[in-house]
């Protein structure tokens, strides 16, 4: 089966060794998928979920029991008090726009406790580009108190939040394009209670985009106000083909739905454009779906660091994203990597990736994405700027064994 694409005897036999070594780590991963699936399905036995729920509601989108059940089956499942899933959110980065918006106004100060935060989050808050738009431009106060060996500085954080000045502290779990390690649910706790030591009203965001179900709990269950991701990540789970959700606390998320929409209307309106029925499918089949990407991910790792790259998280580390860095210090050897990785795919395999300009990045970038939703990164996908020391940034994988197909392709590609 590996020869019909090509795949050395050498990796053929590489790649059965590391899967004879990663068997108790995979029975780790089908536990946590048992976990998130028995949540979801008893979400939907108590919302008493029908087909009708997924009728095309038109127009103004009022009176729409599908939307509102769907949304308090989120809400359930991350043990939230209220939700909001709705196509009008076009990305990640669009679903933490409105949420900024939606809780911060002029004169409000927002603190990044996790570093610098992705760059098209900068290029939102104004802390890069010129965009009129920005939460700067807007008159909202920026600050960054930047990680210590990986982990939150929790004296500077509590040394700040004593001025009782601080509107929203956010926290982006996954690594984005910086040197560090995704942030688990253990830390955020700490540093979430070591927060309201100091402030009980200070509101705690959390970028969950590629960390939905990787880990036993979320981050709503240990104390965060509010988070978000894009439903073309893990919770969309390759069905749903577009949006993005936001949970948290009532009073939050009423707020966030007037930005999303308009003042007075709240969570009320809004055409679901017949998209339901994808959106349940995806919540459904999330937690198989991000068992796979991790299986896929905890694979590529092993297999890479057999091969002498350096690669982050290493295979044996617990993971709590769907995200593998792997840095290659050399720039053919990212591009071609790419390229082995579409090469790898289903849709547009026989398209050659290239660095180009991107919008909302500031260097160059290579895209690899054989998937059948442009720009879904629970696909498995990778992308990476074209700056030393030539990292791919490296996420998804629908099924394992089409995941592990594409690894094998892609790093045959590379030819060593």
């Amino acid at each position: 089966m590996y020869k019909e694409f090509n795949i050395s005897d050498k990796l053929i036999n590489l790649s059965n060794e590391v899967e004879d070594e990663l068997k108790d780590i995979f029975k780790d991963i089908d536990n946590n998928v048992l976990n998130w699936s028995s949540r979801v399905l008893k979400a939907f036995q108590d919302e008493g979920v029908n087909t009708s729920d997924f009728n095309e509601i038109k127009g103004y989108g009022y009176s729409d029991p599908g939307r509102e059940k769907l949304e308090r089956i989120y809400a359930r499942v991350f043990r939230a008090e209220d939700a909001l899933v709705r196509p009008q959110i076009m990305c990640g980065t669009h679903a933490l726009t409105v949420t900024f918006f939606g809780l911060l106004k002029h004169g409000d100060t927002l603190i990044s406790i996790s570093g610098t935060p992705y760059d098209t989050i900068r290029t939102v808050i104004g802390s890069e580009g010129d965009s009129e738009s920005s939460l700067i431009k807007n008159g909202i106060k920026y600050e960054e108190i930047d990680l210590i060996d990986n982990d939150f500085d929790y004296e500077s954080i509590k040394n700040r939040l004593k001025k009782h000045d601080v509107k929203m502290v956010e926290i982006q779990r996954s690594v984005g394009y910086s040197d560090r390690k995704s942030l688990n649910i253990s830390k955020i706790k700490k540093v979430i209670e070591e927060i309201r030591s100091v402030d009980e009203n200070v509101i705690i965001f959390v970028d969950n985009c590629y960390g939905c179900m990787v880990e036993e709990i979320d981050s709503i269950e240990v104390g965060a106000d509010v988070v978000a991701s894009s439903l073309m990540k893990n919770l969309g789970a390759g069905i749903a083909s577009s949006g993005g959700y936001i949970v948290g606390k009532e009073k939050y998320i009423k707020l966030i739905s007037e930005r999303l929409n308009v003042p007075g209307a709240y969570k009320d309106m809004g055409a679901n454009f017949g998209v339901l029925e994808s959106y349940y499918k995806g919540l459904f089949n999330a937690p198989e779906v991000v068992g796979n990407a991790l299986k896929t991910q905890v694979f590529a790792s092993c297999l890479l660091e057999k091969l002498g790259y350096k690669v982050t998280p290493q295979y044996k580390e617990k993971r709590t994203d769907i995200i593998t860095v792997v840095e290659f210090n050399n720039e053919d050897k990212l591009i071609n990597f790419c390229k082995g990785l579409q090469m790898g795919g289903a849709i547009e395999s026989y398209v050659v990736p290239v660095p180009c300009d991107m919008p909302g990045y500031p260097n160059q970038e290579i895209m690899a994405g054989s998937s059948f939703i442009p720009g879904s990164t629970i696909e498995l996908s990778a992308d990476g700027p074209l700056i030393p020391p030539y990292k791919a940034f490296m996420q998804g994988g629908i099924t394992y064994e089409y995941g592990k197909l594409g690894i094998l392709i892609a790093v045959n590609n590379m030819g060593d």
